[in-house]
């Protein structure tokens, strides 16, 4: 394999590659970033119990790293090159880690007070699960799991580069061979003003 192309097969990867797992991410971000706020609507939150209220402790906590989560699982979603992607799987790695962790370290950070889940003891549970200890643990597992398949140069990636690599040879050779334009020389008319050669015979002719 031509050394252009093993390059090329590094970086280039199927779109289709992290597409399941870019969605799920840029699901899972969207909600991370959104339940803070219409958890309310079917009693589904942390107080404050207040429709659409932002706090300090919220945005660093929830919708920052949500933010980044769908961010990072919309690279996945839509990139053709490994490092973007990568990038992207990496960011929604550190971002469902910081959703696992960011709870208990909210304190050390001076972020604001996170508030307190509502409701009996299962409601509890399951609200710690579903706003950060539950949602961050699955968008590591999907980030890691983005990454690893990342890591492996497979067939169809090789595939893609030749594929990408040849197009761009017939793009070059289409421009290299395109004949070069030539420049139209221009000369006086009987009046003075210039004129094309291809067209100052027949002017010229009208003029006189």
């Amino acid at each position: 394999m031509p050394d252009t192309t093993r390059r090329h097969g590094l970086s280039a990867i199927p779109r289709s590659r992290g597409a399941l797992t870019g969605f799920l991410l840029l699901a899972l971000g969207a909600w991370g970033a959104l339940i803070p706020f219409v958890g309310t609507y079917f009693h589904y939150d942390y107080t404050p119990t207040s429709h659409w209220t932002m706090t300090s402790a919220r945005f660093f906590l929830e919708v920052a790293p949500g933010v980044v989560t769908a961010v990072g699982g919309l690279l996945l979603l839509t990139s053709g090159n490994r490092f973007s992607a990568s990038f992207g799987g990496y960011a929604a790695l550190a971002a469902g880690a910081w959703f696992v962790v960011g709870p208990l370290l909210a304190p050390l950070f001076r972020t604001g007070y996170l508030g307190t889940p509502t409701g009996g003891k299962t409601q509890v549970a399951v609200e710690q699960i579903g706003f950060f200890f539950g949602l961050g643990g699955v968008i590591v597992l999907l980030a890691a799991f983005a990454l690893g398949r990342l890591s492996v140069v497979g067939v169809r990636d090789v595939a893609v580069a030749e594929r990408r690599a040849r197009a761009r040879h017939d793009e070059d050779a289409t421009t290299d061979a395109a004949p070069p334009r030539t420049s139209r020389h221009r000369r006086p008319t009987p009046d003075g003003r210039p004129v094309d050669d291809e067209a100052g015979a027949v002017r010229a002719d009208e003029v006189s």
